[in-house]
């Protein structure tokens, strides 16, 4: 290990790491060792680190995960006088060894990258951008504001029994909840409401991958929460430890589903309060669903738990559940797989 590294190990091993610089320092603890939980530990240090020189290490750390989630966060500090320069680096080195990143917050990220660089791999970059032109994963949360998000009107079965003025007038109802329910704080989508409140991407979607990082408050009670495939239950968010109902199998398990497989293969949850992160592809009715870098379901149909007899819907929306309890979303990419 060079003098280098051995600095970096030292600063990581440091310092407590947990969701929020509110809540109560406390070990680290992380499921299995993977790019997307290093990944979540070079995000705290980063944020926590006053040190420019500690910084740009942990970007070039962060480079070496070669996540997606890993060059967009690089990708805000390309505008930073002092770790631009480092930035660009690790966006370029993530994009160039991935393209199957490729898309449009990929090349725009690649275009403010290739004025910190020069020579050869300016060269790249430009290449790069010249030869893509897929739209790729595109940004559904802003980090400023609920743009591109709505609230919950019944089920998909229900709202297609609605006439246009029903659902209209539902709707607004539904937003009027939704703004009271769901803040942003921090630049985190967070869930301050006490109920059961889902929020909704304005846009529909049939094939599709999905990145979203998630973690819960564990202060709240019973906490618990799920995402929603084309408007149904769902990919389930748990607290371990509470084993009263059955959630020591882990996060990522399609919960609702009753004739095929509900429980994750395995349990890949880091510990409540610390960040994880879900990769969830949706091709047909089959959900392939990745927790921290494993993989805990593996092309698994999601049945209508709407109508069982019916198959699950071609398209619908994509929904953030809170049940009850505190929840907070970030970096939510979607990328739809349709031609």
């Amino acid at each position: 290990m060079n003098y280098k590294s051995l600095v970096l190990s030292l600063f990581l091993s440091s310092i407590s790491f947990c969701y929020s610089q509110n809540a109560p320092s406390e070990p680290y603890t992380l499921g299995p060792k993977t790019p997307e939980n290093d990944l979540i530990k070079l995000r705290y240090a980063m944020d926590t680190s006053v040190k420019n020189s500690e910084r740009k290490m942990v970007l070039r750390k962060i480079g070496d995960t070669g996540t997606f989630l890993g060059m967009m966060y690089a990708g805000k500090y390309l505008d930073d006088a002092s770790l631009g320069k480092t930035a660009a680096q690790t966006v370029a080195a993530i994009a160039l060894a991935h393209p199957e990143y490729n898309g449009v917050n990929t090349r725009q990220l690649l275009r403010k990258a290739q004025l910190s660089l020069s020579g050869s791999m300016r060269k790249k970059l430009q290449d790069y951008i010249a030869n893509s032109c897929e739209v790729g994963f595109v940004s559904m949360f802003n980090g400023k504001d609920l743009s591109g998000w709505k609230g919950l009107v019944g089920n998909p079965i229900k709202r297609s029994q609605m006439t246009y003025d029903e659902l209209l007038k539902a709707q607004e109802k539904a937003d009027a909840t939704m703004r009271q329910d769901w803040k942003v704080e921090n630049g985190l989508l967070t869930y301050v409401g006490h109920g059961y409140d889902n929020i909704c991407t304005i846009g529909e979607y049939g094939d599709f991958e999905m990145y979203v990082d998630w973690a819960l408050d564990p202060s709240g009670k019973e906490p618990d929460a799920g995402i929603y495939l084309r408007g149904t239950p769902q990919v389930q968010i748990w607290d371990t430890a509470r084993v009263n109902v059955g959630a020591q199998v882990g996060s990522g398990g399609l919960y609702n589903n009753k004739k095929y497989e509900s429980k994750p293969t395995s349990v890949a949850d880091n510990k409540v309060g610390i960040w994880n992160s879900f990769f969830i592809r949706m091709k047909g009715d089959k959900v392939t669903v990745l927790l921290n870098g494993v993989k805990v379901v593996d092309e698994v149909p999601l049945e209508n738990y709407w109508d069982r007899s019916q198959p699950i819907f071609p398209v619908e929306q994509i929904e953030l559940q809170a049940h009850g309890s505190k929840v907070y979303y970030r970096d939510i990419y979607i990328r739809r797989l349709e031609k």
